[in-house]
């Protein structure tokens, strides 16, 4: 039997084995079936309905499976979404974010105030405190909205430029909705309706030293300021507690950090004096609470080119924020008891 070929090119599939066909008898060659009647009356068996598998200890729920299998598929037959700035929100419900998850819930055991602040649609800038020696702050608070937030939405962080030029987290990055932190990709996600996440005080607020946890860092030109005027969304202030002691930063290796290309590289009492083990962060308990909406739909599109105007928003966010993170700090019965 000789092979045949289907397809062309390097995707065609060689096949071997055709299907034997076997002629069906013709109808005067077969014999009538008689169905058999029955000798005594008979009675119907009741209908018993099986019970819904579940899943056993240590098994995944039929759900998750399900939901699994259908996001494999999607890979594999490339159907699915990303937008224009990489953001694929699909492998990031399904792959990135529930490892992270477990830091959340199990080992930083965060707890939210004023989600409802959050609005259920269209675009707001959420303005957050910086801490922590690694953004594991920013990480956090997109899983708090997601999770959180009744419509499960979507934070799209603004990052700095060396997250995109590191391998692999630059792309990472880019499919779980982080983009440059700049003025035009933050008014234009804000105009299509986004929750944009900024933290004004850079490196200068998550690379600060442990004595000076707690105590914001400078907001830079209120840029972002201006992003929300010129398109009219409310900034809502965040403050984040618990962050600032996972890595307390006690000194700097400032000629390390100029050989690697980074902005510092933290001492902590743990690293590097215990090598990776120390790069475990410490369990504290992180309070994230979300402040009552700033309005900015109310000034005209001018405004945005009035420094004090802008300055003054700035210091008001950040007044805010600096307050509600003094408030936390007196409520909280301590570093890993929250």
């Amino acid at each position: 039997m000789n092979p045949e070929t289907t397809g062309n090119g390097a995707g065609s599939v060689t096949t071997s084995v055709q299907a034997q066909v076997i002629p069906l008898r013709r109808a005067q060659e077969r014999k009538p079936r008689t169905r058999p009647q029955p000798t005594e009356q008979t009675t119907e068996a009741p209908v018993v309905s099986l019970p819904r598998a579940e899943a056993g200890p240590g098994q995944p729920e039929p759900d998750a499976i399900t939901r699994a299998l259908t996001f494999l598929r999607n890979r594999l037959t490339g159907d699915y979404t990303v937008d224009e700035f990489g953001f694929d929100a699909e492998l990031t419900d399904n792959l990135l974010l529930p490892p992270l998850r477990v830091l959340y819930e199990k080992w930083f055991r965060v707890s939210t105030i004023g989600v409802d602040n959050l609005p259920k649609e269209g675009g707001a800038l959420v303005v957050c405190n910086h801490s922590g020696t690694v953004p594991l702050d920013a990480v956090m608070t997109a899983i708090a909205v997601h999770d959180e937030h009744p419509a499960h939405r979507h934070l799209r962080m603004l990052g700095a430029d060396l997250v995109f030029r590191t391998p692999l987290l630059g792309a990472l990055a880019r499919k779980s909705g982080q983009t440059l932190a700049c003025n035009p990709d933050a008014e234009r996600l804000l105009t299509a309706g986004e929750l944009v996440g900024v933290w004004p005080e850079g490196y200068k607020g998550i690379g600060k030293p442990f004595s000076s946890r707690y105590r914001l860092q400078r907001f830079g030109r209120g840029g972002f300021v201006s992003a929300a005027l010129r398109t009219g969304v409310p900034i809502i202030p965040c403050s984040i507690v618990g962050a600032e002691e996972i890595y307390p930063k006690i000194g700097d290796l400032k000629p390390l950090a100029r050989l690697l290309g980074l902005p510092y590289f933290p001492v902590t009492p743990l690293f590097p004096l215990l090598g990776p083990l120390g790069a475990i962060p410490l369990p504290t308990k992180w309070t994230i609470e979300f402040g009552e909406p700033i309005r900015t739909d109310g000034y005209e599109p001018d405004d945005v080119d009035d420094p004090m105007l802008v300055f003054g928003l700035t210091d008001q966010v950040r007044e805010s924020i600096q307050q509600s993170l003094y408030r936390r700090l007196s409520q909280r019965a301590g570093i890993f008891k929250g």
